[in-house]
């Protein structure tokens, strides 16, 4: 009988040296999964709020043109966007802001007026709307596909104001960097959002 309860001890024993083993390899498990998402979470943190490459630029004779060139764009080529010294015109598919559908919308972007505005055509009658440089803070890719539905989340940019994200899908990758680079040069709240 003796036997029998120092057999049973043991086989009580070593159950529960495997419960304690198991409850270990968990717990290390868990700690594992744990430090991941708070790096999955930390990462995305940081990508959620991308700089922009350029600050605005405010002197009054800059030339928008060269300052596209110069920043390795080859205007010639992007027939989608038409840019001069102060103006840089196109077409964009917007997201709307309180209906989230996506329309075609023809963009000016004007430095002499200090306005990013769009209309409903090129023949630029029907304005749709006015975006003022002093409230845009920042431009940046939509890689974290924010955009609802976009129609080509690849060429899905934003542009971000004090009071709302506007986003926009560009015609072509290249059409994409030349808006964003233009765009930046008028992000006069980009000031506003450092303080």
């Amino acid at each position: 009988e003796m036997e029998a309860k120092k057999r049973a001890l043991e086989e009580e024993k070593r159950r529960r040296e495997i419960l304690e083993k198991r409850l270990q390899e968990e717990t290390s498990q868990r700690q594992k999964l744990i430090e991941k998402e708070v790096k999955i979470r930390e990462r995305q943190r940081a990508q959620a709020r991308p700089l922009t490459r350029y600050l605005p630029v405010r002197k009054e004779d800059f030339d928008l043109r060269s300052h596209v060139e110069t920043a390795g764009h080859n205007i010639d080529t992007c027939y989608h966007v038409s840019i001069t010294e102060k103006t840089c015109r196109g077409f964009l598919i917007k997201m709307g802001g309180k209906i989230k559908t996506w329309k075609k919308r023809w963009f000016v972007f004007d430095r002499n007026k200090r306005t990013f505005s769009y209309y409903a055509d090129k023949h630029e009658t029907k304005l749709k709307g006015v975006i003022y440089f002093q409230a845009i803070e920042e431009v940046y890719y939509d890689h974290l596909k924010n955009a609802n539905k976009s129609p080509n989340p690849l060429l899905t940019f934003s542009v971000k104001t004090h009071d709302r994200i506007y986003y926009m899908v560009a015609p072509s990758p290249e059409a994409m960097r030349i808006w964003m680079d233009v765009i930046v040069t008028g992000a006069e709240g980009y000031t506003h959002f450092l303080l």
